[in-house]
């Protein structure tokens, strides 16, 4: 079971509304992704807090219906 570009988008923007998200389907297979987040939020934060955060917004579906993600974030500069 994929999930959607538009889905991982949501979740991100429900967490952060600030957020500046770019998704990219790296297979075309719905199941594999790289996204680029830019949150105020992320700043102070290790690079592990950051990706922590981001793994919490997506509510579970990480390892299940979305199965690799490359994650960049960053805060604003």
């Amino acid at each position: 079971m994929a999930m959607a570009a538009e889905e991982i988008e949501r979740l991100v923007k429900e967490r952060f509304p600030d957020a500046r998200v770019e998704i990219e389907d790296l297979a075309g297979d719905g199941d594999h992704y790289a996204a680029s987040i830019v949150s105020e939020a992320f700043r102070g934060k290790s690079r592990v807090q950051q990706h922590q955060m981001v793994y919490d917004a997506l509510q579970g579906n990480m390892g299940g219906a979305l199965h690799a993600l490359a994650l960049k974030t960053s805060a604003p500069q």
